[in-house]
């Protein structure tokens, strides 16, 4: 068998999320049946990790066995494109990986980034591809508030309830925080997260933004590792997997 990596972009919007379901298209179920089409052999791509409905990707990791070699890198990817690329999906790149490699398993870093609009006036241009908030945020509570995020930690506050993952200690590598004009960028690094963590700790970080809470509050919601203190998530269309670093 030979095994390839694919390295994928896709707007989420329309999608039920990355993960093949019994009802809705999915970005795997889609890459996987073109894949299979153009190869003419049943292939199943396995991603780095699930995306939720609505999540975008800058550049997803998945990888495919087939029995064939691929001799033409180039215009098979070409082919993919054209039926993909209709749909929003597109695949960057494609690599010839050996049989060891598995693009969940073999991951050692996962880069998210959320992308937050901090303006007067709603989005047109970037509608569905970021969170449009109108009350102005105070970036250097934002900042106190990430620190207190980094490092080793208990995340059950922010695992979303029905989360399947056995532990919920995770270990957040770094937080950064980006501002541009009204664009405001927050990029965290971890090898695994919790189901919605991210999209959890963005909506706490959002209410100690505008004040709802204090630095306190913030930190007793977070060591109380009670989900039914999180704030409300932040909507999915402000994330993005950024990249997976093996």
């Amino acid at each position: 068998m030979n095994r390839y990596q694919i390295l994928i972009e896709y707007d989420g919007t329309d999608f039920i999320g990355w993960q093949i379901q019994k009802k809705g298209n999915s970005i795997q179920g889609i890459v996987q049946k073109t894949i299979s089409k153009i190869l003419k052999e049943k292939i199943t791509v396995i991603g780095s990790g699930r995306t939720d409905s609505g999540v975008h990707a800058i550049e997803q990791s998945a990888h495919f066995d087939c029995k064939k070699k691929i001799t033409n890198i180039s215009s098979f990817l070409n082919s993919l494109n054209y039926f993909l690329n209709k749909k929003l999906i597109t695949i960057l790149n494609i690599k010839k990986k050996q049989n060891k490699f598995h693009a969940r398993h073999s991951a050692k870093i996962r880069s998210y980034l959320y992308i937050i609009y901090n303006r007067e006036s709603p989005l047109s241009l970037n509608k569905n591809r970021g969170w449009y908030l109108k009350k102005k945020l105070d970036i250097n509570l934002l900042k106190k508030g990430v620190r207190k995020l980094i490092g080793n930690h208990d995340f059950s506050t922010f695992r979303s309830s029905n989360c399947g993952a056995k532990n919920p200690i995770r270990t957040i590598k770094d937080i950064k925080i980006i501002k541009s004009k009204n664009k405001i960028k927050i990029r965290i690094r971890s090898k695994s997260f919790l189901k919605q963590q991210v999209r959890s700790m963005i909506g706490c970080l959002k209410y100690l933004a505008e004040r709802k809470w204090n630095l306190k509050d913030f930190e007793k919601v977070f060591k109380s590792k009670k989900r039914s203190l999180c704030a409300p998530p932040a909507p999915a269309c402000g994330l993005y997997l950024e990249k997976v670093i093996y």
